[in-house]
């Protein structure tokens, strides 16, 4: 019998497209879009329509598995739950008798639906101030400087027209952000045409479409974010009431940016000065101006003041909480995230990180995966010991893949939940096997202030031994004797988050959304949730952060390098969510071999030609990787596809990632002091051909 269950994906990205999903005798069959989905309007993307070979695949992770041999060597026993959940308790409480409990790190990877959240209960309830993700590179740079800028995180809105569309840093034909679909930007620009104007140093499809494509060198964001705010600065573009009634520290924000005038800003970027005023113009004559930012600019350690940067761009030019602009949603009626995590248990937690040596912005409660590893190999700040990791593959994910193995494989005692053996779970003491997308109830977008949360009910039901995160934690806690802490029955946890709309999970199934009501220009009647009330273009608490008030362009990173004379960046594939899905036969054969996106110029000056079997190096490490000739890079510049691994190699074998990871390219040092983020673009890099395999 065949049915059709609607629900929203949350695993292929970070979710909101509405899926069709046809179920036939308990398996998941055919995955299509739905017409009517309010953010994806009909679209899903390839790994959403490979969800049924992922959900059935032969190679999944089906009992709880014990390491018997040495740590790494890929000797497991088969266990049932009731001796796993023990075995992790014993080995977590062991780890927290000896070192105290935070030496236990709790490790998420991209935060996909509640199983983040509850994950952040547990550290607290176990009474851990380390929950481990890499915040520091993806979202939370943006978050935590619009908190500081403007007290809000600044969200496009696609629900007005705007007069012209700057789009940072963002490849949504590829990936998408929290429930940012492409088709809502296309969609709006189809209604109601825009000049579009595209940052990136790679051409991706929304800069063929441009009218102005801004291929600047990577990592020099900040320079021409600050030679944008200099043209619209010198030619009186910005909206004068607005600034002088809404803002603080103008005067500060335009001396920083007088010392970057369009040529200076050219020189640093690699840009025509001309393109570059012309596309200040166009946004800083739009009336409303929207601008779409990515995770393309949160990757170096200019990140934080680069965000800064872009959110003074929006206010100066009045499109903050502006229709057509950049908004402040409201939240929906749910818990709050800080009850729902019980921060109450940890009071004195952003004392006790492992990061709060380091000084990072005020708020920003993730540990750095940097400060780990370090913590790991010296015991400073206090040694770690242990750590348990979910919905993340560290080995691949973070900077310097061949430090983090060791680092994870010096380790005590590792408890993984994965869906596939990956190099991380290979290096683990326990991996149990988690159900995955369309195999239980959950919640989307909680915790993340767009205004809306989905729900994404369960298609079918999970392989007999495999179990949601949310439950695998709730039984693990009880295991660690904090039972009084958390639910008989893990799905009670949703009636709890939906109390205050008055909604059961079951009510909002059938709704799909919940959102909270749009309005704009809340700021006329309460002001910015700032110190000042205003938005700080020039930081009122800047000295205590240790920060400069205003942003500010200090330099390259790395200085030149004659041995590595290029600049090395990255991207990400439609076909995989970073390292994930690379067991999905129909994925990898739509993109089969790992590569380097090179301009030809960049190829002819290696001797490489298109299909080239090519050596990619760092002073940091090499890898081996197929040559992709192309015109839609600029010159000067490499771009490896990030998360690459070969699982048939044996993912308890470095082989299966050490000749294709971008991140064994990747340096841990230097890092910035708000964020702790390290550079992973812009690296001195080099390119040679390799002999055949």
């Amino acid at each position: 019998m065949k049915q059709i269950v609607r629900t929203h994906c949350g695993r292929m990205d970070h979710g909101g497209c509405t899926l069709d999903v046809e179920v036939e005798d308990g398996r998941v069959v055919r995955v299509t879009p739905d017409p009517n989905g309010a953010l994806s309007q009909g679209h899903i993307c390839p790994k959403a329509r490979a969800l049924p070979e992922l959900l059935n695949h032969p190679r999944r992770l089906r009992r709880p598995l014990r390491r018997v041999g040495p740590r790494g060597s890929g000797q497991w026993e088969t266990i049932s739950w009731e001796e796993a959940l023990a075995f992790a308790a014993r080995g977590l409480n062991r780890v927290k008798a000896e070192h105290g409990a935070r030496s236990v790190v709790f490790c998420q990877g991209a935060p996909k639906g509640l199983e983040h959240f509850i994950l952040i209960r547990l550290a607290n309830t176990f009474g851990s101030p380390n929950v481990v993700g890499p915040q520091n590179v993806c979202h939370m740079p943006r978050e935590m400087a619009g908190v500081a800028v403007c007290g809000f995180f600044p969200v496009p809105d696609y629900d007005q027209p705007a007069g012209a569309v700057l789009v940072w840093g963002s490849n949504l034909t590829s990936t998408n952000e929290e429930g940012i679909i492409n088709t809502r930007l296309l969609n709006r620009l189809k209604a109601d045409p825009a000049p579009v104007i595209v940052v990136d140093p790679r051409r991706t499809e929304l800069a063929r479409r441009a009218d102005l494509w801004l291929p600047l060198l990577p990592g020099t964001d900040l320079a021409l974010a600050m030679g944008f705010l200099q043209v619209i600065f010198s030619e009186e573009l910005y909206d004068r009431d607005f600034v002088n009634e809404y803002t603080h520290g103008f005067d500060e924000l335009a001396a920083s940016a007088r010392e970057m005038p369009p040529e200076k800003a050219a020189e640093i970027t690699g840009l025509p000065a001309a393109d570059l005023v012309r596309a200040a113009r166009i946004y800083g004559r739009a009336r409303p101006g929207l601008i779409q930012w990515g995770n393309g600019i949160e990757q170096n350690v200019y990140n934080y003041d680069t965000a800064r940067a872009l959110i003074s761009l929006m206010a100066v030019c009045g499109n903050l909480d502006a229709p057509g602009g950049n908004r402040a949603p409201s939240p929906p009626p749910v818990l709050s995230l800080r009850d729902f995590v019980r921060a109450d248990l940890q009071p004195d937690r952003a004392k006790n990180m492992l990061s709060a040596s380091h000084g990072p912005v005020p708020g920003f409660v993730v540990v750095p995966p940097e400060y780990v590893k370090q913590a790991i190999r010296t015991g400073q700040p206090y040694p770690v010991r242990a750590a348990y990791i979910q919905v993340s593959n560290p080995v691949l994910a973070w900077s310097d893949s061949n430090d983090t193995y060791e680092a994870l494989k010096s380790l005590d005692f590792i408890v993984t939940t994965e869906t596939f053996m990956s190099p991380t779970a290979a290096l683990a003491d326990l991996v149990l096997p988690a159900a995955t997308q369309l195999e239980f109830n959950d919640l989307g977008h909680y915790g993340v202030n767009h205004g809306f949360v989905l729900a994404r009910p369960k298609a079918v039901d999970p392989p007999a031994e495999c179990r949601p995160n949310a439950r695998i934690i709730n039984d693990l806690a009880r295991a660690l004797g904090l039972g009084d802490l958390w639910w008989d029955d893990y799905e009670d946890m949703l009636g709890e988050l939906l109390a205050p709309a008055g909604l059961s999970y079951a009510d909002l199934a059938e709704r799909g959304m919940l959102h909270s009501p749009v309005r704009y220009y809340k700021y006329r009647e309460k002001g910015f949730r700032t110190p000042t009330g205003k938005v700080e273009l020039a930081l009122s608490r800047a000295e205590r952060m240790g920060l400069d008030p205003a942003p500010r362009w200090a330099g390259p990173v790395f200085p030149p390098d004659p041995d590595y004379p290029l600049l090395l960046t990255g991207h990400k594939s439609r076909h995989f969510f970073c390292s994930d899905h690379r067991y999905i036969e129909g994925q990898v054969a739509r993109e089969p071999d790992p590569a380097v996106e090179l301009h030809p110029d960049t190829a002819a000056g290696a001797s490489v030609a298109n299909g080239d079997a090519v050596f990619v190096e760092t002073r940091r490490g090499r890898i081996r990787v197929k040559a992709r000739v192309t015109d839609c890079i600029r010159p000067g510049v490499l771009s490896v596809v990030h998360g690459w691994w070969k699982p048939d190699l044996g993912p308890e074998n470095p082989a299966s990632w050490q000749d294709t990871a971008l991140n064994v390219l990747t340096s841990s040092q230097p890092l910035n002091r708000a964020l702790g983020t390290p550079n992973l673009r812009a690296v001195p890099a080099r390119v040679s051909r390799a002999d055949p395999a």
